[in-house]
């Protein structure tokens, strides 16, 4: 015979390991979420929502810049978790991935151990770098065709910025800091683009030269921290928006050092 209160005692066990799970799964789909760029009162909101949909009595969360801290109470028992984050890049496929998962948890269609599933097989999804370099080209051709560049200007946008991205991505595969990978990149595109000057392509090498970089703009790191500061999230929209900063400065040294190397001070 069991000794008395033993099935008590198992079956709080029980419980406390399903809230451990629970937990693990709620923290790591934060942490997921930030390291792909999603703001941070979507990371909240959604580590909760799973949480309680999964059975817990409450969570909560706190999001910071660089790391996540999340805590669960079921039954008075209490369990709290802290976990750092690492850039992998801003990734919405994932991010969407995982806003359907959590959705399909609330529906009732999935138990913790199918969420756990369904999460590990999430995946960043990744365009071929040629499509990529391909389609940046285009688009800042075509800003510069808005702002009055001529066909051959186009052209050499097109060259410049889709040679800078390949690059960059090439960069950010080799485990480069971000700051190192806009720099290199900003220096390739204004050389490119200021050699078609040397070389007498085309009649408006300063839109070209303008345009070429457009793919430098830190627009999520800036969005979000905008969106951060305004929801409450202060730390971490200060951090993002001094991220984004540091990235434009480091996209304005390499595009000063490229048009000091190649001489393109004073083009029409």
């Amino acid at each position: 015979m069991m000794p008395p209160g033993a099935t008590e005692l198992a079956s709080a066990h029980l419980a406390e390991r399903e809230q451990r799970e629970i937990t693990r799964l709620c923290v790591e789909t934060a942490l997921v979420l930030m390291q792909h760029g999603a703001e941070s009162a979507l990371v909240e909101t959604l580590a909760c929502r799973l949480g309680l949909a999964l059975g817990l009595d409450r969570v909560e969360a706190g999001v910071f810049a660089n790391s996540v801290v999340l805590t669960t109470l079921s039954e008075r028992h209490c369990i709290t978790t802290v976990r750092r984050i690492q850039d992998r890049g801003i990734n919405m496929h994932v991010v969407t991935e995982v806003q359907r998962a959590v959705l399909t948890v609330e529906g009732g269609e999935l138990d913790a151990g199918g969420y756990r599933a369904r999460f590990e097989a999430i995946a960043p999804l990744h365009y071929p770098r040629w499509l990529v370099s391909a389609a940046i080209g285009v688009s800042c051709a075509a800003f510069a065709r808005l702002a009055g560049a001529d066909g051959i200007g186009c052209a050499v946008v097109v060259v410049a910025s889709g040679v800078a991205m390949y690059l960059r991505m090439l960069v950010a595969r080799l485990h480069f800091s971000p700051v190192v990978s806009f720099f290199v990149t900003a220096f390739v595109a204004t050389s490119l683009a200021g050699l078609s000057e040397v070389w007498k392509l085309g009649g408006t090498p300063r839109i070209a030269l303008a345009s070429c970089v457009l793919l430098l703009v830190p627009g999520f790191p800036l969005i979000n921290g905008v969106s951060d500061m305004v929801k409450g999230y202060t730390h971490t929209g200060i951090a993002r928006l001094a991220y984004a900063l540091l990235l434009s400065a480091a996209a304005c040294t390499g595009i000063l050092l490229a048009m000091s190397v190649w001489n393109l001070w004073g083009l029409p």
